[in-house]
């Protein structure tokens, strides 16, 4: 007897990363040498005074208990700083921030604690999946807005408006999901953005949810926070994290930032779902978030030097692309001669025995691109390259 699937079961299907690199290890395992540029997997190490306050802190025999559902003190205070030297924001540490166990938590955190069953959420038409499938999981209504591409990525406005529900019936649009740097399309933010999308947010009673991982990689002007924009607060939610910006994509540390009655909301489901996190994790976090501005920029260096080879990586597949994207990724368009990017990626993978992924998984619009991942040596990628040409 097999029991019944509950309807959300039926409503998503697992992750197109969690089936691909199953068939990446098949091949690994039957010896071949796969190059993986699909996943956004930083392949760096953290700072190594993060990984001595780890080691520190889980030798003390007060490390090992529950910790606080909003996360350590010294962490909340270390992210107001981030928050402050980084981006200029000023954030109260005691009722401006929430930890979270990496900012994919937050987003299932914030659909449980606004949305109800049938609610209208904004998702841009390339994207996270994950800002679909949680929607779809918790009864949500999808309306997908659409993204200019030769304004570089930027949303239509009007005709986001014109997806708006009438928020005066029971059930309302509640939710729009922003992310810039953009992924997949590496579309910077821009303060001019920002303006818009608060604005518009005002006009439509609209909670604004921003995820923000990227702003720190590859970044070719000063990052920016959605909350540096003024009237944010009272409409926006930010999620952060140091998977990407400090290369601790395991750790599952992140955050979001907001006014203090959207904070203890989200607590209010959280705290019904987990039970705080290791506080060798949170004193770790805390360290790591001082990180010097001097070991970004030679992160940052090493990144610039995968890029280029990325390029001639591309090149050599006959794509093209823009040269002013931001974050860990390029997104290219596939030539015209490509009748299915998921027959290229799939040839790709078993004839050159490299990886990457199609621009389908983050919407219908990104059938005719792929994006390349820089979690990759220089080596590796020129490697890649070598195969492409024989």
């Amino acid at each position: 007897m097999i029991i019944p699937l509950a309807h959300r079961a039926n409503q998503t299907q697992e992750y197109y990363f969690s089936v691909k690199l199953a068939e990446v290890r098949q091949l690994q395992a039957a010896g071949h040498d796969i190059i993986n540029l699909g996943i956004g997997n930083p392949d760096m190490m953290p700072s190594a005074n993060t990984i001595d306050t780890l080691i520190r802190s889980a030798q003390q025999p007060t490390s090992h208990g529950y910790q606080p559902y909003k996360g350590t003190p010294p962490l909340r205070q270390a992210i107001a700083r981030f928050y402050s030297h980084t981006y200029g924001v000023t954030l109260n540490p005691d009722t401006e921030i929430l930890p979270l166990i990496g900012s994919k938590e937050g987003i299932t955190h914030l659909s449980l604690t606004f949305l109800n069953e049938g609610d209208g959420v904004l998702v841009p038409e390339l994207g996270y999946p994950a800002y679909r499938a949680v929607s779809q999981m918790v009864g949500a209504s999808v309306l997908e807005y659409p993204l200019l591409e030769h304004q570089g990525w930027q949303p239509d406005w009007q005709a986001m408006a014109d997806l708006v529900m009438d928020n005066g019936s029971e059930k309302r649009t509640k939710i729009i999901w922003l992310n810039y740097p953009h992924m997949p399309t590496g579309a910077p933010a821009t303060k001019a953005l920002f303006e818009q999308a608060v604005r518009f947010a005002h006009d439509h009673e609209l909670l604004l949810c921003h995820d923000n991982p990227y702003s720190l990689i590859l970044n070719k002007k000063p990052p920016i926070s959605l909350l540096s924009i003024d009237g944010a607060k009272e409409v926006a939610i930010e999620l952060n994290s140091l998977s990407k910006s400090h290369n601790m994509a395991g750790w599952r540390m992140g955050w979001m930032a907001a006014a203090k009655p959207y904070v203890d909301a989200v607590l209010t489901i959280k705290s019904n779902i987990d039970s705080g996190q290791f506080k060798p994790l949170l004193d770790a976090a805390t360290e790591a978030l001082a990180n010097s501005d001097d070991w970004h920029r030679e992160r940052n260096a090493v990144y610039q030097g995968r890029l280029d080879a990325v390029h001639a990586f591309l090149d050599a597949l006959g794509c093209t692309y823009t040269t002013d994207q931001e974050g860990l990724f390029i997104w290219a368009k596939l030539p015209d001669s490509v009748n299915s990017a998921e027959r290229f990626v799939n040839e790709l993978l078993l004839q050159k025995h490299v990886f990457i992924a199609p621009g389908f998984i983050f919407g219908p619009k990104g059938s005719r691109y792929v994006r390349v991942s820089l979690c990759v040596s220089e080596e590796r990628i020129n490697e890649a390259v070598k195969r492409i040409m024989l």
